[in-house]
């Protein structure tokens, strides 16, 4: 007589009944801790080491898996899914390549702090250390990318791990977090408990503003003639928006959003100057450097926005405020340091500056706000097609599908110039509108991350907005998104190169192009993009006209039942402008090749007061 063995689908309604524990497997105890905790979905590919997780996965009522190509896809789908949502983002792979394959999107995830739990299999304990088939020290490997790891060797640990992970991936500074599993540990018995409480005593994140450093803040505003609201991405993750917009109201302080912060306060607010840094526009640029004051919020003063970092906003005191202590004064120091959760610092920001207006002691800053709007009004973000182009304009494509799609969409941008004038020309609205890999500039990062953040938000349209290079480092995860039911859009602004590597090397290396050319659009199709989206069962859509272009996104606008890929064929040398080069002042901003605005010297001199 056979003994029938629990499902995680027999077992999950008993879950969250502490005085009903549960005899099963580590694997088992996985799959249930993964619902316990509230995961809806699972981006992986299965593996010798993961194998036994991925039996009872196949019962579970509650947690959808999506097989990848490649687990790359995987890591870059759950951070779109988290970056859409709000919700962490799982990933699952097997031991040795596997896991190593996962790296990649764990860095990235961690640069722009992204929450995500990313489970590997692991060879069995008694061989670890061996060099045992498909074995790789993947703790080891990503610890310095990673928020905390866990190697798991004991099957009554999996589960106080798994809490333990979602936990320390969506509090405080959110990011990534990795539990590697041994196969012995998946195989074995335990009791399934889900644990009441989490005993993480060195982890404490301060999340509560200190008030004297908010009454100090306070009064730095009161008394600036010039300041400037810096925004980051970490208001975004902080899910702070609404509070943003309630400070900056009542305020009246001109505002610049980062690249990871693009949609935290609408483009079309009359105090947005835009987005600061190497492409950033003229008035958000300007406004930094001839700041008094910088009100930093969420943000860490990376090197893409202060540009040479001594010459960076240099009359400006600085308030910094950031739920990571590791991140103030580490490139500029804070006259002002706040370490508190983006939410509450706003929030009592808010309480502060209205007693100011309560009692009379408001700053004025409407002079200073029609300075910066002059400046926004006198360089706006545009382009200029080249007089001999005779492809379509990259930024007129971008800027259209924005227009056509607006802005309850959500676009997941690739790395290089395409992600640029995604970030200029379409106007953001909302928080999680944009998604990008923004500190470590992941090529291959758009198609997978779309695919994830569908998944999460499958009611609203989807772009992945890709570069001829940047697309062919993951296009089969369009096999993930066919099978699966995810109707991407995915637009490839193909210029036949990889493109900033060609910019760089016009402005930088006497137009030698060395080892730049694809040959996906100039003399050649290789690949042809709308046979190979064919070939996946996809939509597969060439545009080489700009006449066409609004026809073209039409189009792809009315298929919502799989994925549709469009091959924009656009002009070869165009470049990203504004552009302030690496590792010099942001005062050199130029505008377009060899020209830089030239300032009055009044202003410059009303500047300095």
């Amino acid at each position: 007589m056979t003994t029938h063995t629990p499902t995680p689908a027999d077992i999950a309604p008993t879950v969250k009944q502490p005085a009903a524990p549960q005899d099963v497997t580590g694997a088992q105890s996985l799959v249930l801790a993964l619902e316990a905790a509230g995961v809806e979905v699972v981006f992986g590919l299965p593996g010798g080491a993961i194998l036994p997780a991925y039996d009872p996965l196949l019962d579970s009522t509650k947690v959808r898996h999506i097989l990848v190509r490649h687990e790359q896809g995987a890591g870059h789908a759950a951070e779109g899914y988290a970056s859409a949502t709000g919700r962490v983002g799982v990933c699952m792979a097997t031991s040795g390549p596997g896991a190593t394959n996962l790296v990649t999107a764990i860095a990235d995830a961690y640069m722009d702090s992204v929450p995500m739990v990313a489970i590997t299999g692991q060879v069995s304990s008694r061989t670890i250390g061996t060099d045992a088939f498909q074995e790789a020290d993947i703790r080891g490997i990503t610890m310095p990318i990673t928020k905390h790891s866990y190697l798991v060797t004991d099957p009554a640990e999996i589960a106080g791990a798994v809490k333990e992970a979602f936990h320390i991936a969506s509090t405080g500074r959110p990011g990534p977090v990795l539990v590697d599993i041994t196969k012995d540990a998946l195989v074995g018995k335990t009791v399934f408990e889900w644990p009441a409480d989490i005993g993480l005593p060195g982890y404490r994140p301060v999340t509560r503003p200190h008030h004297k450093q908010i009454r100090a803040a306070a009064k730095l505003i009161r008394d600036a003639k010039r300041p400037v609201f810096y925004l980051g991405g970490g208001i975004v993750r902080a899910e702070a928006a609404d509070e943003l917009r309630e400070l900056v109201d009542l305020a009246g302080i001109p505002l610049v959003t980062t690249l990871m912060a693009r949609g935290v306060v609408p483009d079309s607010h009359p105090l947005h100057l835009g987005m600061p840094g190497m492409h950033g526009s003229v008035a958000a640029v300007t406004a930094l450097q001839k700041a008094d004051l910088l009100i930093a919020i969420g943000t860490r003063f990376d090197d893409r926005v202060t540009g040479h970092l001594p010459s960076f906003a240099p009359g400006a005191k600085v308030i910094h405020a950031d739920i990571d202590p590791a991140e103030i004064s580490k490139n500029r120091v804070a006259d002002v340091p706040i370490v508190g959760d983006a939410k509450a610092v706003i929030t009592d920001l808010i309480t502060a500056l209205r007693a100011d207006h309560e009692s009379g002691r408001a700053g004025d800053f409407t002079a200073w706000q029609q300075r910066t709007r002059g400046w926004a009004d006198t360089y706006p973000l545009g382009y200029s097609p080249a007089e001999d182009a005779t492809a379509i304009p990259p930024q007129y494509v971008i800027e259209r599908i924005g227009a056509l799609t607006g802005p309850d969409a959500v676009y997941a941008a690739g790395v290089g110039q395409h992600q640029m004038w995604a970030a200029q020309f379409v106007q953001y609205e909302r928080p999680n509108a944009w998604l990008n890999s923004g500190g470590l500039g992941t090529m291959g990062y758009s198609v997978p991350a779309a695919m994830g953040a569908k998944v999460g938000e499958p009611d609203r349209v989807v772009w992945a907005i890709d570069g001829d290079g940047c697309f062919q480092m993951t296009n089969q995860e369009l096999a993930t998104c066919m099978i699966n039911k995810i109707p991407i859009k995915v637009a490839i602004i193909n210029n036949s190169s990889l493109g900033m590597v060609r910019q760089w090397q016009t402005l930088f290396y006497n137009e030698r192009y060395s080892n730049t050319d694809l040959h996906t659009a100039v003399g050649s199709r290789i690949p042809d993009f709308v046979k190979l989206a064919e070939s996946y069962g996809c939509v597969g859509l060439r545009c080489d006209k700009t006449e066409d272009v609004d026809a073209t996104i039409a189009k792809a606008l009315e298929i919502n039942d799989v994925p549709v890929v469009i091959d924009f064929v656009v002009e070869r040398d165009a470049m990203v402008w504004p552009m302030v080069p690496a590792g010099v002042s942001n005062d050199l901003v130029t505008t377009a090749r060899a020209m830089t605005p030239v300032w009055d010297r009044d202003d410059d001199a009303e500047g300095s007061r």
